[in-house]
C-alpha cells in the first residue's frame, strides 16, 4: 500500500473506533481489538498472521505494564486503607496554615494521586475541603479547585498511575524521565490551574459547602502513620527509579556501579521494593495482621484488570499498525508537514478525549496510533518521555459530559451542569495547555 492509503488506514481506524464506542457503546476493549482485527485484513497481513499478530501486541504491551500498575495500584490501596492519605493532607494543612491551605490542598493532591487512583483520592480528600469551606465561608471551589487540579495533574502525568505508565510503556520510553519531567511539567500546570484559576474562579461562582453530604464527624479511634512513614512509600519507589535512570544517563558503561543501581532503580524492583515498605509501614507496624494486609493488596486489584485489557488492547492495535506499514507512513507525513511530534501526539490525545471521555483510554489510543512512527525513527528518551507527557496533556483537556470525573466532580461539588463546564471542563484545558507549553519549551532544550 502507498503512502496515502496507509494514512487512510489510519483515518478509517480512529474513524471506526469512535463509532463502536460512541454509537454502538461497545466497550473501549471489544472496540479496540475488532478495529485491530479490521485494520490487520485491510492492511494487507495474511489471514494466517492475524492472530499472531494480535497476540504478540497484546503479550508485548502487558508484559512490563501490568507490573507496574498492579505494584502501584497495591501501594495506593494501602496508603488509602491507613489512613496516610489523611496524614499527609492534615500534617500538610497544619504546616502551610489556613490561609495557604490551597497550596497545602494541591500538594497533597499531587502527592497522593501518584499511588492512588483519580476518583478514590477526590473523594476521600473531599472531607478537608468541605470542613475548611466551613469554618471560613469562603466558596467551596478556593479549595476543591487546587485540590482537584493536583489531583488530576499526578493522575495523568506521573507513573505510577495507569494512563502515564501505558504510555511509556507503548512509546518504549523510560520511566524515570517521565517521573521527572512529569514532576516538572505538573507542578506548574497545578499552579496556573489550580491556584491561579481556581482564586479566580471563587471570586465569581460561590459554592457553598453541600449539606448532604459534609459531616463534621471523623474517627479517631484508628491510629494513623505518621508523615514520613507515609510520604516514604510514594518517595522512595519514584526515587530509586530516577536512581536508576541517572545511573543509565550518567555512568560509563563499565562503572561497578551501574548494574547495581540500574537493577535497583528498574521499575519492576523499585515498586515491589516500594510494595513491601508499604506493607510494613502502613500495615503490620500498625498493627494489622499479615492476613489482613493480604487482604488490603488482593482488593487493590479487583480494579486494575479493566485498565489492564484497554491497555493490551492498545497494544493490539499499536502492533497491527506497525505490521502494515502505517508507522512508516505516519513518519513520512510527519516529517513532510514538519510538525514537532509533542504537538501531534497532543493533537491524537485532545480529539480522542473529546470524542470519547475517558482519559486513560484516550491516552492508549493516541499511544497505539503513535507508537509506529515512534518505533520508526531514533527518538532519545528524553524526548519519548516528552511525547508521553504530551499524550496526556491531550487527553487532560476538554473533560465535558462523555466524561465520568465531570460528573464526580458535578455530584461532589454539588454544581449545575452549566456550572460544572464553566469549572472543571476549564479547569482541566488550563492543566492540558499548559502542560503541553512546558512539554514543547523543555523539547527545546534537549
Amino acid at each position: 500500500m502507498d503512502t496515502l492509503a496507509l494514512t487512510g488506514l489510519v483515518l478509517l481506524a480512529v474513524a471506526v473506533l469512535l463509532v463502536l464506542v460512541l454509537l454502538v457503546r461497545l466497550h473501549a476493549f471489544v472496540a479496540l481489538l475488532l478495529t485491530s482485527l479490521l485494520v490487520a485484513l485491510l492492511g494487507g497481513i495474511p489471514p494466517e498472521r492475524v492472530a499472531d499478530v494480535l497476540r504478540e501486541g497484546m503479550g508485548g504491551t502487558l508484559g512490563y505494564i501490568a507490573v507496574v500498575i498492579g505494584l502501584g495500584a497495591m501501594i495506593g490501596e494501602l496508603l488509602q486503607h491507613s489512613g496516610g492519605t489523611a496524614r499527609i493532607a492534615r500534617s500538610l494543612l497544619d504546616r502551610f496554615g489556613e490561609r495557604r491551605a490551597p497550596w497545602a490542598l494541591a500538594l497533597t493532591g499531587f502527592l497522593v494521586a501518584i499511588p492512588v487512583f483519580f476518583d478514590v483520592a477526590l473523594i476521600l480528600l473531599l472531607p478537608l475541603v468541605y470542613s475548611l469551606a466551613h469554618r471560613t465561608g469562603r466558596s467551596l471551589l478556593y479549595y476543591a479547585l487546587p485540590l482537584a487540579a493536583g489531583i488530576a495533574v499526578a493522575h495523568s502525568f506521573v507513573p505510577p498511575t495507569p494512563g502515564p505508565v501505558a504510555v511509556a510503556g507503548l512509546l518504549g520510553a523510560d520511566l524515570g524521565w517521565v517521573v521527572l519531567f512529569g514532576v516538572l511539567v505538573g507542578l506548574p500546570a497545578t499552579v496556573l490551574g489550580g491556584i491561579v484559576f481556581g482564586r479566580w474562579m471563587a471570586a465569581r461562582l460561590h459554592v457553598p459547602v453541600p449539606a448532604h453530604l459534609f459531616d463534621e464527624a471523623t474517627d479517631e479511634t484508628r491510629p494513623l502513620p505518621s508523615f514520613l512513614q507515609a510520604l516514604s512509600v510514594i518517595l522512595v519507589p519514584l526515587a530509586l527509579i530516577l536512581m536508576g535512570t541517572a545511573a543509565g544517563a550518567f555512568l560509563p558503561e563499565d562503572h561497578a556501579l551501574r548494574p547495581p543501581l540500574r537493577l535497583l532503580g528498574h521499575p519492576f524492583t523499585a515498586l515491589v521494593l516500594g510494595t513491601l515498605l508499604a506493607c510494613y509501614l502502613l500495615g503490620v507496624r500498625l498493627g494489622y495482621p499479615m492476613r489482613t494486609v493480604q487482604q488490603i493488596t488482593s482488593k487493590a486489584l479487583e480494579p486494575v484488570g479493566l485498565i489492564l485489557l484497554v491497555t493490551g488492547a492498545g497494544g493490539v492495535l499499536s502492533r497491527v499498525l506497525v505490521e502494515t506499514g502505517v508507522g512508516q507512513a505516519l513518519a513520512e507525513q510527519l516529517a513532510a508537514s514538519r510538525l514537532p511530534l509533542v504537538v501531534l501526539a497532543f493533537g491524537i490525545a485532545l480529539a480522542a478525549r473529546v470524542a470519547q471521555g475517558s482519559a486513560t483510554v484516550s491516552m492508549v489510543t493516541a499511544a497505539g496510533l503513535i507508537a509506529p512512527v515512534v518505533q520508526t525513527g531514533t527518538y532519545s528518551q528524553p524526548l519519548l518521555a516528552l511525547t508521553t507527557l504530551a499524550i496526556a496533556a491531550g487527553a487532560t483537556a476538554c473533560s465535558h459530559v462523555n466524561d465520568s470525573g465531570f460528573w464526580l466532580v458535578s455530584r461532589y461539588l454539588d454544581l449545575s451542569e452549566a456550572d460544572t463546564l464553566r469549572v472543571w471542563t476549564v479547569l482541566e484545558t488550563i492543566l492540558g495547555v499548559s502542560g503541553l507549553i512546558v512539554v514543547l519549551l523543555l523539547s527545546l532544550l534537549i
